[in-house]
């Protein structure tokens, strides 16, 4: 007679269905917000970790190339060749990474950054190679600085390159102002410092010349809405589109609200498909009234008003804004890219002017005892 043993279930210590719902445990979705969190926050200090490895490893390899180079240890004719040969060598040893181009810019990182002005630890080799790209030291450092302090991704550096926002920054500043840009990146204090000059939606992919309604454009940048944030600048939270508010029975509707977290106050914005007119800015004078009365909560500061129009004539701003609200702008856009030629020539004149004031000052002479 044949016996057969029954063998009883076999037990996991951990089981991969629950026995009872997730809902059931207590606080269990708290416990997996914070294992979640502490994963994410793992997996960033790694990328970080490795971002940082390569970039120092390549800075090192760059000096290595500088050092031997200024040595003399090359003959003459050979200089063009020594980065030809040490690709070829070193992708055969270590493999990919070592293309002549890269290691051209991993020479250029170690010249444009020496010692006492390393790269930061913020950033990954992809960017730097979009920063070593720059000629310009002033334009490098201040792209470098907002990189940070926005936490662009490379598209994101690689579009406000694109735009010239540096450029766009700098046009109306002085010598001073222009200098501490580049240094410290666009720090937001004041509602001046949110400006563009002129803000560029060249993302809309709008042909000149282009006819499009204020409602059209509109529609297109809520479409486009995270490129029109990277635009806007850092601190803007979309509200609404077409506000609506009520005065004597009469309907009234802001374009774009936004909220800007720093300067922490509402952010009004109208569009104008045409010259801008003082009943329009009579108008946004209204609004924001309505907004610091209405909608302002505790903590709120006074909100900011910005008329962004095709075109602005500045002696009729002037005029429509005497006495009004310091918070209330008229800036200009436009649907393409700005010409860079244009922009730089204007920093190059104020450069110039404030070297010609500096020559033109006279020299205190030393009093007589």
């Amino acid at each position: 007679m044949k016996i057969i043993k029954t063998l009883p279930p076999k037990t996991n210590a951990i089981s991969e269905a629950p026995d009872a719902p997730a809902a059931a445990i207590p606080e269990y979705g708290l416990l997996l917000e914070k294992i979640s969190g502490s994963f994410a926050a793992g997996q960033r200090r790694v990328a970080q970790a490795v971002n940082t490895g390569i970039v120092k490893t390549y800075w090192e390899i760059g000096r290595h190339i500088v050092e031997f180079e200024q040595k003399g240890n090359l003959r003459a004719g050979y200089g063009e060749k020594l980065l030809g040969s040490l690709s070829h060598d070193l992708k055969t040893r270590h493999g990919k990474g070592f293309s002549r181009s890269n290691l051209i810019y991993m020479r250029l990182l170690y010249l444009r950054y020496p010692i006492s002005q390393k790269p930061s630890d913020l950033l990954s080799w992809s960017h730097y190679v979009e920063l070593l790209r720059i000629d310009d030291p002033l334009e490098r450092s201040f792209y470098e600085k907002q990189a940070i302090l926005e936490k662009w991704s490379v598209p994101e550096l690689q579009r406000q390159k694109k735009t010239s926002l540096f450029l766009r920054f700098a046009a109306g500043k002085n010598k001073q102002e222009i200098l501490q840009l580049a240094q410290q990146g666009a720090i937001i204090e004041t509602p001046v410092d949110l400006l563009r000059s002129p803000y560029v939606f060249e993302f809309l992919n709008i042909p000149e010349p282009a006819n499009l309604s204020e409602t059209e454009i509109e529609e297109r940048l809520c479409d486009n809405l995270a490129t029109f944030l990277l635009e806007l600048g850092k601190g803007f939270t979309f509200v609404k589109r077409q506000y609506r508010m009520t005065l004597d029975n009469r309907h009234y509707h802001v374009d774009l609200v936004f909220y800007h977290r720093i300067l922490r106050c509402f952010v009004l914005i109208d569009l104008k498909s045409a010259k801008v007119q003082h009943e329009d800015i009579g108008q946004m004078n209204m609004y924001l009234g309505y907004f610091a009365n209405e909608e302002n909560g505790a903590g709120d500061n006074p909100p900011i008003g910005i008329i962004l129009t095709r075109e602005r004539d500045t002696l009729l701003v002037k005029y429509a804004t005497y006495g009004m609200n310091s918070r209330l702008f008229v800036q200009k856009y436009q649907l393409y890219l700005p010409s860079e030629d244009e922009l730089r020539r204007e920093i190059e004149r104020t450069f110039s002017e404030a070297a010609m004031l500096k020559e033109a000052k006279p020299v205190a002479k030393p009093r007589r005892k």
